[in-house]
């Protein structure tokens, strides 16, 4: 071996380590900790209404880490509790969250998702460029000044913004806003779930579907028999149907027993919980009839994100010193608005029903139910809701 061999090796060690194939592997901890938050937001969320529910669990863990990164002190140390972060370095976050960023939204894999988040400051504060760089380059966001003080203008701006993120699908993302704001966090995510195999056009109907004991309305009622992943939950009282998208992610279709309140299989919903949910799924024959939805959801989250004690950012006392280099600057608003369709339309424009011997079960979500949407191969929570009249939006 020649005396330059060994450098040689060590070259091709660091090549290996540092390829794209390296990078690319998904943070399996930051995962399982922002499904811990995703889960615990859409309850506090969903405890607070009895109408359809959408959350991005995916964007909006991506936008508050963009306000842990600019903390310091003990509103650094809340926000990492709140975010379920603790115990992780606040200095690797931004390139695990870039990993997993990158795995997930791969060019042609998730194409239906897109998202965006954003942190629009007061134009009088003066924003560190080591932090504009970071929120770009590591979670692909934005940072952008606007005139509070002007109030049609900064919503002209943030709305624009909204719009361009995800493709002119979210619009009016925020209506008004007040004149004292000092920083306002936004989260945008536009979803269209292709359903894979697709359901059959040809073969969607009206049905009923029951919103509670007192009202019923009529849907387009979508149809397929084929083979499904199937599970049920005895100890919540729920069937659990997996529904593959084309683009690499899956649906999880909860469905509570009739007389079972969609509200308390919700109480139940953890990290934990749906992951035991896709371990338990057993491929049987099945036919399901499931319904046209169309959901658009906005919300002010400051107060939810207070029940799960993220509360000092803000406070006048918060610390966001990484962000600006000065105290005494707080978070005013957290803005989150998505959207959902899902309809026959799919890529797959090929697909019939399966034809079995003898007509296998029938699954009908003629009832309240919950949707969980995530990333099949990292098991990454992109979105989480609940479908409690698809009539309405």
């Amino acid at each position: 071996m020649t005396p330059s061999a060994p450098l040689l090796l060590v070259s091709l060690f660091l090549a290996l380590l540092l390829s794209p194939a390296s990078s690319q592997t998904p943070p399996e901890d930051l995962i399982s900790r922002n499904a811990d938050f995703g889960a615990r937001l859409y309850r506090a969320v969903a405890a607070r209404t009895d109408e359809n529910v959408l959350l991005c669990p995916f964007t909006l863990s991506a936008a508050l880490t963009l306000m842990l990164t600019a903390a310091d002190g003990s509103t650094l140390e809340q926000l990492k509790g709140g975010l379920t972060l603790t115990g992780l370095d606040p200095q690797t976050l931004p390139y695990l969250f870039q990993t997993l960023r990158n795995v997930v939204l791969t060019p042609g894999a998730i194409s239906t998702l897109q998202q965006g988040a954003a942190v629009f400051h007061d134009q009088s504060v003066q924003v560190s460029q080591s932090y504009l760089n970071l929120v770009q380059t590591k979670f692909g966001g934005t940072v952008r000044g606007v005139a509070y003080t002007t109030a049609s203008e900064a919503v002209h701006t943030i709305n624009r913004w909204a719009l361009e993120q995800t493709g002119d699908q979210v619009q009016s993302f925020v209506s008004e806003l007040d004149p004292q704001t000092q920083l306002l966090l936004a989260a945008a995510t536009s979803y269209r779930a292709s359903f894979s195999p697709p359901f059959n056009t040809s073969s969607t109907q009206d049905e009923r579907f029951y919103v509670d004991s007192y009202h019923v309305v009529m849907v387009p009622m979508m149809f397929r028999a084929d083979k499904y992943f199937l599970a049920y939950d005895a100890s919540v009282k729920a069937g659990v149907l997996k529904l593959p998208m084309t683009d690499g992610t899956a649906m999880l279709a909860v469905l509570p027993d009739e007389g079972v309140d969609v509200t308390a299989v919700e109480e139940e919903v953890t990290a934990e919980k749906i992951q035991a949910w896709i371990r338990q799924l057993k491929k049987t024959k099945l036919e399901v009839q499931f319904p046209r939805f169309w959901l658009e959801r906005s919300y002010s989250l400051k107060d939810a994100l207070k029940t799960l004690d993220i509360t000092q950012v803000f406070q006048d006392n918060a610390d966001l010193s990484n962000m600006s280099g000065s105290k005494g600057f707080k978070l005013t608003q957290v803005y989150h608005k998505s959207i959902i369709s899902s309809d026959e339309s799919s890529q797959d424009i090929s697909g019939g029903d399966t034809v079995f011997s003898s007509p296998p079960p029938r699954l009908t979500f003629n009832r309240p139910f919950i949707f969980i949407i995530y990333h099949q191969s990292t098991g990454s929570l992109l979105l989480m809701g609940r479908v409690n009249d698809p009539t309405r939006k």
